[in-house]
């Protein structure tokens, strides 16, 4: 498994997903103003009602509980409840999970604050973030020991652009064979048109007419000759996603009458309700 992928069961790698350290700052700062706020205010609380009545060991041994409590437990608390979330993590769109990319427990959420404790508040942060600099997955300490990282859940990958036959070639498309496609081929192709604006034209070029040429490699008769490899693809993708749902409709439709058929009474006798 690399730093900034997934390998599951079935031998592919997934991308993590991981948040870049830019937001992870900005989360970070507003989970230390939310925590830090609460502990000002918890001894603000404690002055007003107990001041008056703690020595100079009971304020020692009061501080050290009350920064645990608003600074440790109550962060891994927030964290074990909401799977990872927290007020900055909800504000810019993140969630802590673990390496795996399940969710976290309270061991996790626990180790990360009590290093935060350290990385976060007593360093004033540079810890933290030197380390998220330094890291694939934009880690800090208390990531590396817990075994978790920061996904970004909202604002990621876009959705693709829609592809569209183009209407000179609807006519050849329609009555073409079109073997069907090995997934490797077919992801590349779409990626591609998808991204072919953002290329170089010499590298569009040559890329477009290198998966022209594979693609026809699986549809008869070939195209006018002339036509542009890049208008061949999105043809070719465009009529075999319509094929493939004009046979999965057809598969639903033909399970759903199985399923009347075995569900209908024998002889013709009609169902009443019930």
């Amino acid at each position: 498994m690399q730093d900034d992928e997934i390998l599951i069961g079935e031998g592919v790698a997934l991308s993590t997903g991981a948040a870049p350290v830019t937001l992870r700052m900005l989360s970070g700062a507003i989970d230390a103003l939310v925590y830090g706020g609460t502990a000002v205010a918890s001894f603000l609380v404690i002055a007003n009602s107990l001041g008056a009545y703690l020595n100079g060991a009971a304020w020692r041994a009061v501080t050290i509980l009350t920064l645990v409590t608003t600074l440790v437990l109550l962060p891994a608390a927030v964290e074990t409840l909401t799977r990872g979330l927290s007020t900055g993590r909800l504000a810019v769109g993140l969630r802590v999970v673990r390496d795996d990319g399940g969710p976290i427990a309270f061991r996790h959420a626990f180790t990360r604050a009590f290093v935060g404790l350290a990385e976060v508040y007593l360093s004033f942060g540079m810890i933290a973030v030197t380390t998220s600099m330094l890291s694939a997955r934009g880690k800090r300490l208390g990531d590396m020991l817990a075994g978790t990282y920061a996904m970004r859940v909202r604002g990621g990958a876009k959705a693709l652009p829609p592809l569209t036959m183009p209407p000179f070639l609807e006519p050849w498309a329609t009555t073409a064979d079109i073997r069907r496609l090995p997934d490797g081929l077919a992801l590349t192709s779409r990626m591609f048109l998808a991204r072919a604006a953002a290329l170089r034209p010499d590298s569009r070029a040559r890329l477009g007419t290198d998966l022209g040429a594979r693609v026809l490699e699986h549809v008869s008769p070939t195209p006018p000759p002339g036509t542009h490899p890049e208008y061949v693809i999105a043809a070719v993708l465009v009529e075999r996603g319509r094929r493939e749902y004009a046979l999965e409709v057809e598969r639903q439709a033909r399970a759903d009458r199985e399923d009347a058929r075995v569900g209908a009474l024998p002889y013709g006798v009609a169902d009443v309700d019930n």
